[in-house]
Formats: structure tokens, sequence, C-alpha cells
């Protein structure tokens, strides 16, 4: 369950983790998206947070590019989850990601935004309510 302040709980699905890392794995290479934007897609707004242990989950896995999810205004937040502090944005400089400065994306240049780039099937296949 997650619970924020008053608002009511909301109980998210068992396999909540593997839809996030199906969505991530869907990222191109040179574009970012972020913690809230992934939970938007899945259903579940509010839970971007966990959406992010999902990404700490998996940081050093090969499979899921979890380098690729920043905060809502490009921010590398969860780059300590990786190898070293510097990982996560080495990885994104080999793939041509810009930086505004020396954490933070080029926002604009490389958004990726699920529910504008995935079609309706994919939501589908994950079980995603419309």
């Amino acid at each position: 369950m997650v619970s924020g302040g008053n608002k009511p709980q909301r109980r998210l699905p068992p396999d909540f983790y593997e839809r996030v890392w199906s969505v991530v794995r869907e990222i191109p290479p040179g574009r970012v998206t972020s913690y809230g934007l992934i939970a938007r897609f899945l259903g579940t707004g509010s839970s971007a947070r966990i959406v992010g242990y999902a990404m700490n989950a998996v940081a050093n896995r090969k499979d899921i590019p979890a380098h690729r999810v920043v905060n809502r205004i490009g921010l590398l937040t969860g780059k300590f989850h990786f190898e070293t502090p510097e990982t996560m944005q080495k990885r994104l400089k080999s793939e041509g990601v810009r930086f505004i400065n020396e954490d933070q994306v080029d926002w604009d240049a490389h958004r990726w935004d699920p529910m504008e780039a995935l079609p309706r099937e994919f939501r589908d296949q994950l079980s995603i309510p419309h």
C-alpha cells in the first residue's frame, strides 16, 4: 500500500515493479523519462516514489536502463544507487544526452513520455486501465 499524509491508501498491483521495468526497457537511448511520468502511464500517478524504489532495485542490471529515469526536472536523483555516483551521468553522456549542469539533463531536449510514445497495445499487455 502507498500512503501519503491524509490521502487515501492505494493498493498497487503485486507485479508493479515488473510493470515499471517493462516501461523502462522501452526508453530509447538518448532519451530520459521521470518517475512521475512512468507512474502516470501505469495509472498510479501518485506513486512516483514507488517507481523510484523499483529503479533503485535494478540500478546495476544491464537489461534495464535505469540510468534513463530521472526526476521531474531532469536531476539525477538516483545516481547513488549505481556502481559509482558518476555511472548514471557517464551512461547518459555516452548516449548523447546533454546536461545543463553537472547533475541535470537537458529535460526539454531529451524528455520521453510513455503516454505519448507507447501504443495502446503496450498498455493492454500490461493490463493497465485506460
